[in-house]
């Protein structure tokens, strides 16, 4: 059903209010002030990593406590938090049986080059889970892309990776890549490419299964890396036949299919492989599997499995770029095993994905009473808003709807009113301590901006 589309967005007004709720910002978080200044003068932008910078304000918050759904932060003010360390803090900020693993290891050692008994348990989690019966594990979804790509070129003796447009593997080389004119070029965002793009890539748009078969018939392609639904330009969701048609075309062409669900987790306990019941070679999870600890994993079937034990030779095992000499420590074992058997439980996703649907409903119901023109889409315990009336099929359709200037100011006017949402786009995920009263606080907050911004 339609939205009923009255409003009409003023610019000036919109400037307007950006420049109330800054000073509001500003006036009420004199201790982030300081802090950020002091930082500057040997952290590079202030903060400790740059994307930070893109927090709404004239500087980020600095935290002080996160428990749960909630943030504390050194002035003192409380946030509900939907951003949760944008997935990396799915399970809740610092949740009780996390911890106390990962205390009782910290007594125990933290990494040693050596396995624990742990180290089992979790891989028999993520099977049970995702029906990929062998697993790897890495510090973050990034290093699992990465390896899983190397082992996909070793096992085909082909270089190259198609990609969708728009799409986010983490820092993945061969990801940061876009269509300009049908070409494969690198994406505006690129830092410093190590080879041009078009030379390891191939992007298709998403939800077209015709150039995803033009790309396939090539013959030079190794993989096809992907989400199954689109999550950092917006949610965008697969057409009904669009994921098990990638499989099919893959399965045509002798290609290997990476499904990376660092993100679509939030679909249920096994994603949405398990949820859709679709059949990679490959599959990618990190950030939430450890409760906040740092950690990555990838699961491959037995007939991948088998292909890499007998193409590396143990000589050369740890030189041939996949690995690190803190992955499978003892300390992210603990988080992982605590993590998936005791707070992100089948139970807590049916939770999560009801408070989900009763977020999307709010800010619906925001939208039509602002004549607000556009949409609300959800994914499992992920929801997310978008400023076009329907929601685009497409990651170029998602990218033009985004509105840089706007986003910033709802973002800014929530953190003024208490609630976190990623800075990245207009997502909130929810977690096991998310409650119904934080949703609907939520809702009746969204319904003010949203109301002021369109009156």
């Amino acid at each position: 059903m339609g939205l009923r589309v009255t409003g009409v967005l003023d610019r000036a007004r919109l400037g307007q209010l950006w420049d109330r709720e800054s000073s509001r910002f500003v006036d009420s978080h004199p201790g982030s002030a300081t802090l950020f200044g002091a930082g500057a003068a040997h952290l590079t932008g202030g903060v400790p990593m740059s994307w930070m910078s893109k927090w709404p304000g004239p500087f980020p918050v600095f935290v002080e406590s996160a428990i749960g759904a909630q943030i504390v932060d050194v002035d003192g003010q409380r946030y509900v938090d939907f951003c949760l360390g944008d997935t990396g803090a799915m399970a809740g900020h610092s949740p009780a049986p996390t911890v106390a693993a990962v205390t009782a290891q910290l007594h125990r050692g933290i990494t040693t080059m050596l396995p624990t008994a742990d180290a089992a348990l979790v891989a028999a989690e993520l099977a049970r889970r995702f029906g990929l019966p062998s697993w790897q594990f890495t510090l973050s979804a990034t290093d699992a892309n990465r390896h899983a790509l190397r082992y996909a070129r070793l096992l085909t003796g082909r270089r190259k990776v198609v990609v969708h447009d728009f799409c986010y593997h983490g820092s993945v080389d061969e990801a940061f890549a876009t269509l300009d004119g049908g070409r494969t070029v690198p994406r505006r965002s690129s830092i410093g490419p190590g080879v041009p793009v078009c030379e390891t890539t191939i992007v298709v748009p998403f939800n077209d299964l015709p150039a995803m078969a033009t790309a396939l018939a090539t013959g030079e392609v190794a993989v096809v890396l992907m989400e199954p639904a689109l999550t950092n330009v917006g949610i965008v969701l697969p057409d009904a036949a669009y994921n098990d048609g990638v499989r099919a075309l893959c399965d045509r062409f002798g290609v290997l299919l990476i499904i990376d669900e660092t993100h679509t987790f939030c679909a249920g306990p096994g994603g949405m492989t398990a949820r859709d019941a679709l059949r990679p070679d490959l599959l990618v999870i990190g950030k939430s599997i450890g409760g906040g600890v740092p950690c990555g994993a990838f699961g491959l079937t037995a007939d991948v499995a088998g292909r890499i034990e007998r193409a590396v030779a143990l000589e050369d095992i740890d030189v041939g770029g996949v690995g690190g000499t803190l992955a499978g420590n003892g300390l992210s074992m603990a988080a992982m095993v605590a993590t998936l058997t005791e707070v992100l439980t089948d139970e807590a996703f049916e939770r999560m994905c009801a408070l989900a649907q009763r977020w999307s409903a709010g800010v619906r119901a925001g939208l039509e009473g602002a004549g607000a023109p556009w949409h609300v889409t959800t994914l499992g315990g992920r929801a997310e808003y978008g400023f076009s009336a329907e929601p685009p099929r497409d990651g170029a359709a998602a990218a033009a709807a985004d509105d840089f200037e706007l986003q910033q100011y709802l973002h800014l006017a929530a953190l003024n009113r208490g609630f976190l949402l990623t800075p990245f786009h207009n997502m909130a995920l929810m977690s096991p301590a998310t409650t119904s009263a934080d949703v609907d606080a939520h809702t009746a907050m969204f319904a003010e901006v949203v109301g002021e911004l369109f009156s």
